[in-house]
This record gives C-alpha cells, structure tokens and sequence, in this order.
C-alpha cells in the first residue's frame, strides 16, 4: 500500500468516525417531556432545530389532539390545537452537545422563553428557559 493510499484510508475513518460521533450527540428525534405527559420531535428547519408536539395531554389532562392553545395572550391563535404546535425554534449549535439562541413556548401558560439545549453522556436532553439570567431546567428523555 502506497502513503498516499494509507493516508486516504485513514482519512476516511477519521471522517466516519467524526460523522458517527456528531449524529450521537444530536436532539434530532422524539423526545418524553420531564413530566412524561408529552413527546416532541426535534428536527431540522432550515439551518438551525425546532420542536413540535406529537403527542401528550393538554393542561386539562384532554389528549394532545382535543386541547388548545387557550392559554395564549393573542385570542386569534387560542383555538389553535396543541398536537403540532411548534414550542421549540431556532436553536443553533453553541458546542459539542448543545444548543442556544432559540425560544420554547409553554403552552400551559401562554409564555415564551429564551432557551438553550444540552445533551448528556447519558442521553438525556436538558432543556432550559430563561427569563434574564434566571433559567428553569428540564430533562427530556428519549422516547421508544
């Protein structure tokens, strides 16, 4: 085997292995909110991630697909359906396992928040919102 032809194979495992590497520690997937009563699935939109609702229970405890969005301040967007509604948005890569710069929606109470993104060795997401410098944790779940 030449050097050249020796350099090129190790090159290529160096890029598959650093291309397996990153898709372990991506959000992309479904995920069990803290509480276990809803499940989102994070996926690309665009060049940054966002986050919908897939399935769960409103605050009323109705299934995801007969609650709304009555908790929110604008009354035209209150009829909307919670199964589908997007609660995360603009999240870009900050570092190795984490994302910043985006918002979640809490449809439970109408509000929106500045919020960040880690992943943990374990696997697990930790979602934060953010009001100033004063952040609420959660830890999301991969879902089955």
């Amino acid at each position: 085997m030449t050097p050249s032809q020796t350099a090129f194979i190790a090159a290529t495992a160096l890029a598959l292995s650093a291309s397996a590497a990153f898709a372990s520690t991506s959000p992309v997937g479904v995920w069990y909110t803290q509480d276990k009563q809803g499940k989102v699935r994070i996926a690309p939109c665009g060049d940054k991630l966002c986050g919908v609702i897939i399935s769960g229970r409103g605050k009323d405890g109705k299934p995801a697909s007969d609650a709304r969005d009555d908790a929110n301040p604008n009354p035209a967007l209150r009829s909307r359906p919670i199964l589908g509604l997007q609660i995360l948005r603009d999240f870009k890569p900050t570092g190795p396992g984490r994302w910043g710069g985006g918002k979640i929606y809490d449809p439970n109470t109408g509000r929106t928040y500045d919020s960040k993104l880690s992943l943990s060795n374990g696997g697990v997401l930790k979602v934060e919102g953010c009001v100033t410098v004063i952040c609420v944790s959660q830890t999301w779940t991969p879902a089955d």
